[in-house]
């Protein structure tokens, strides 16, 4: 259990690597059963409202994509007393009416990774949570009513393709997600949306464009200042969007009915004698809840 308690976490990816809005900031270490998290988490209030940061990649940017332990993360902001959980990530566009500088609130994913553990439960506890609508829509209603507040430029809906990396993608596999209808790629929201679902944590994600992927026929002109560029100005708008939304959210008054919240309602299938008691304490967290002994 963490000392410091947050009601909303913001995870920052490529860009994103601090909370520069944060009052009253303090780095504190997180365990987790489930490992390390990617590093300290930075608590702290944003208009007075308990908010937590987490570096995805660790400070400096020290993981991978792939080396990240979305289970620890998650695990941990739950014990933090986390309810919600906003998203950024630098993402390639995949639509040409998504230029670099746009921001896309996804409310789809298509999961390629192959290498990452994504799920809390297995042998020992089986449960199965719908995925059907992975992201939090009363959260991104919030988030989008803050764009337009600071008058962002961004897009409602979409689907983000989540490839393993850390490579980009071929050009043959860029077309390919064209065609499937994706609209951004990226590296990093999944397991993240699994997790946060399995944990019965709101989830929004809100992607800045850097670039198009390797598809579009002006890609090859594009070059590294330009992208350093475009994820300075992401930043700079993620920090004000960050601002506007957060007391926002924290003072929705349906905020505890909002979907994802009983996730694991009948979502446990191993009866509670055949459950194993290690894996059951390992869970404590983030199935506290519904896990009943007998």
């Amino acid at each position: 259990m963490a000392s410091s308690r947050a009601l909303i976490a913001v995870i920052g990816g490529s860009g994103v690597y601090d909370l520069p809005e944060l009052q009253h900031r303090r780095w504190e270490a997180v365990s987790s059963p489930f490992g390390e998290p990617s590093d300290e988490f930075l608590f702290g209030e944003v208009s007075d409202v308990p908010v937590v940061f987490v570096p995805r990649h660790g400070r400096g940017h020290v993981l991978s994509p792939t080396a990240i332990n979305f289970r620890a993360n998650i695990d941990a902001l739950k014990r933090c007393g986390v309810e919600d959980v906003i998203s950024f990530s630098a993402v390639g566009s995949l639509d040409e009416a998504l230029a670099p500088g746009t921001f896309v609130l996804v409310d789809q994913f298509l999961d390629r990774t192959t290498s990452r553990e994504n799920s809390f439960f297995g042998r020992g506890c089986v449960a199965h949570v719908s995925l059907s609508h992975p992201v939090s829509d009363e959260m991104i209603s919030f988030i989008e009513r803050a764009a337009n507040d600071i008058g962002l430029r961004y897009r409602r809906g979409g689907t983000y393709l989540a490839m393993e990396g850390p490579q980009f993608s071929t050009y043959a596999e860029s077309q390919l997600y064209r065609s499937w209808g994706c609209q951004v790629i990226g590296m990093t929201n999944m397991p993240e949306a699994r997790l946060a679902r399995e944990a019965e944590l709101c989830y929004a994600s809100v992607c800045m464009v850097t670039d198009y992927d390797c598809w579009h026929p002006s890609h090859g002109s594009v070059t590294v200042a330009d992208v350093v560029r475009v994820m300075h100005e992401n930043s700079r708008n993620a920090q004000r969007l960050i601002a506007r939304a957060i007391p926002l959210l924290a003072g929705a008054d349906d905020r505890g009915s909002w979907t994802a919240r009983r996730s694991l309602d009948n979502a446990i299938i191993t009866a509670p004698e055949n459950r194993d008691p290690t894996v059951v304490a390992m869970l404590d967290a983030v199935a506290g809840r519904v896990l009943v002994q007998p």
